[in-house]
């Protein structure tokens, strides 16, 4: 089967993909190639002529992708011709957590439509906007999926979503919280799920006013809830720290306990897997299909797709396994000091940081973590030079790159035009486009708009700027938010291979442990109570770090005897006794 996509973002009027396709349009004698006012199509019975020379397109604006004929009757939705199409679904099943794990641009958000009843499938004719429901029906075999399809066309299901972008949520309610979640506490349970979300302290204040982490806590509260059967949850994790993850795992694990069905929709690697019962890869290509596998054990399917290889479909999805480091010794190639500071304090309204005495030498990477509020925005600030400490003493003869929480941009032109207003025309080949620029895909958004980039693509853009300054010390704070699995791993390679090649230093703020696993050398541990106080230990070796920082969320990870990736232990197991006796809470080797 063959599917012809046309990315609209990169094929307006004006643009080299444009006048490319209108240059070749009825150029064969049967209008493969056809415009209708500043729209093109592309036939998919065009003939091999112009199929080869849609191929060819500017700026990569037509993919051209041959799929297996088994395919042809498993396409569960289409957006139209030259569209993104998705094939089968997830199964929501009773009394487990599903998984969904998979690159962004796959399908996952809209799984969720079709299962939440936003969108009916219209199984590849999207001409039919409604496409009746018996014919839907026959066209999934007997199980799960048709049965709980079965209640949906029916009204037999009610549902609950919490939404991925949760920063989107202050435009949708101008009021407090409290009102918010009045409006769908169908159980009279606010004031209890308030204090399970840590919430009960903002619930006067309004959403405008909120953080990210709080907006996310509002969110996971407010589908809670309402009195569902199935619930999904897409990006529960983002702009949470490991503390609220697993509160939020807890939480959702409870519905279960209550005989719901849970889909859920995560990037953390560690969530996903002590969460889920069962979990479906979704590959395919970005923003043009995606294609999900029937459900997996949760270490299988993690384990599966970090090696890159669906043994059951016999399809490679990667190129190369994504690995972790086992047996290294960490910063054994670091060298001189680049940065150090001692007795660093900050006060901050109500809020007061202490920061102890430490350095970074060069070719280190230091992962911070911590609880959120606890102060490790306002030190890299710090360090920075955005702000002063009251306190304290920093000395460091060394110019600074700074990545900031909060990414954005108001530039006016393409993403090649950011990239060569911010870092020059180094990024465009040598050793920079080989270990950033591919790795994180910036190569294929060159082309379109720097103001109309989704929070993923931002933040990778973001991240190659940051790392393309000329400078001996890189700050990134939060560099993994918004990415998917795959860019993260990239990412947390891209800055190790950086700071080697440069012989130059980072730090690095996140809450993904596998991120931090993967990118760090050594640590810096932040402890204290959010908004009040924070109190930064270190940096100190990995593993010393790392016990140090999961002792305070009473949280054990071993490794997979396979790929080697940190696992999470089951609360009161053998496993995470014995480690905890041990004072092993963390296993680097």
């Amino acid at each position: 089967m063959r599917v012809a996509v046309l990315l609209e973002e990169r094929c307006k009027p004006n643009t080299p993909a444009f006048d490319y396709l209108q240059k070749y349009a009825g150029s064969c004698g049967r209008e493969c190639i056809q415009f209708e006012g500043n729209k093109c199509r592309i036939l998919e019975t065009a003939c091999p002529v112009c199929l080869n020379r849609a191929k060819r397109c500017p700026g990569n604006a037509v993919k051209i992708i041959n799929l297996p004929e088994e395919l042809d009757h498993d396409m569960t939705h289409s957006y139209g011709e030259n569209s993104f199409r998705l094939f089968r679904l997830p199964a929501p099943r009773e009394r487990q957590v599903v998984g969904i794990l998979g690159p962004n641009g796959m399908g996952k958000s809209t799984a969720i439509n079709l299962l939440s009843g936003a969108l009916r499938p219209n199984l590849g004719d999207w001409t039919i906007a409604d496409r009746d429901w018996d014919e839907v029906l026959n066209s999934f075999p007997r199980g799960e999926l048709r049965d709980y399809l079965s209640l949906l066309s029916e009204s037999g299901v009610d549902i609950a979503v919490k939404p991925q972008y949760v920063d989107k949520l202050p435009k949708l309610w101008e009021g407090e919280v409290r009102g918010l979640l009045s409006r769908v506490d169908d159980r009279g349970e606010l004031e209890e799920y308030a204090e399970k979300t840590a919430i009960s302290h903002i619930l006067d204040r309004r959403l405008s006013g909120l953080s990210g982490g709080e907006l996310q806590r509002v969110a996971i509260c407010a589908t809670i809830l309402k009195e569902a059967d199935v619930y999904f949850f897409d990006e529960p994790s983002s702009y949470l720290d490991i503390h609220e993850r697993m509160r939020v795992v807890r939480i959702i694990q409870n519905l279960v306990e209550k005989g719901k069905r849970i889909i859920v929709i995560e990037h953390d690697l560690a969530i996903l897997d002590v969460l889920c019962d069962l979990v479906h890869v979704v590959y395919g290509g970005r923003a043009a299909y995606g294609i999900f596998t029937p459900p997996r054990t949760t270490r299988t399917a993690i384990n599966a797709y970090l090696d890159g290889f669906l043994t059951e479909e016999n399809v490679r999805i990667r190129d190369k396994p994504i690995s972790f480091l086992r047996g290294r010794v960490r910063g054994e190639e670091v060298g001189e000091v680049i940065l150090e500071w001692g007795g660093m304090e900050k006060k901050m309204g109500d809020f007061s940081l202490k920061t102890g005495e430490g350095s970074v030498r060069s070719a280190e990477v230091v992962g911070v973590v911590g609880p959120n509020a606890t102060g490790k925005t306002t030190m890299v600030r710090m360090i920075a030079g955005e702000i002063e400490p009251d306190q304290g003493w920093c000395t460091m003869d060394a110019t600074v790159s700074y990545k900031p929480q909060h990414v954005s941009t108001d530039f006016e032109g393409s993403v090649a035009q950011w990239l060569d207003s911010e870092i020059g025309l180094t990024w465009r080949s040598g050793e920079f486009n080989t270990q950033v620029i591919r790795p994180l895909q910036i190569d294929q958004m060159v082309e379109l708009s720097a103001r109309r980039l989704s929070g993923g693509e931002l933040q990778a853009v973001s991240i190659a700027i940051c790392l393309g300054r000329e400078a001996d010390l890189y700050l990134l704070d939060e560099p993994s938010a918004h990415l998917d699995v795959n860019a993260r791993m990239e990412a947390a390679k891209a800055i190790r291979r950086t700071m080697l090649s440069k012989e130059k230093a980072a730090m690095v703020i996140d809450h993904d442990i596998y991120f931090i696993d993967i990118v760090s050398d050594s640590l810096l541990v932040f402890e204290g109570e959010g908004g009040s106080q924070g109190h930064a230990h270190g940096p100190m070796a990995l593993r010393q770090g790392m016990n140090r920082f999961l002792e305070q969320v009473d949280v054990t990870f071993r490794r997979d005897h396979e790929s080697h990736r940190p696992r999470i232990n089951k609360p009161g197991s053998r496993k995470d006794r014995e480690q905890k006796i041990d004072g092993e809470y963390f296993y680097v080797d």
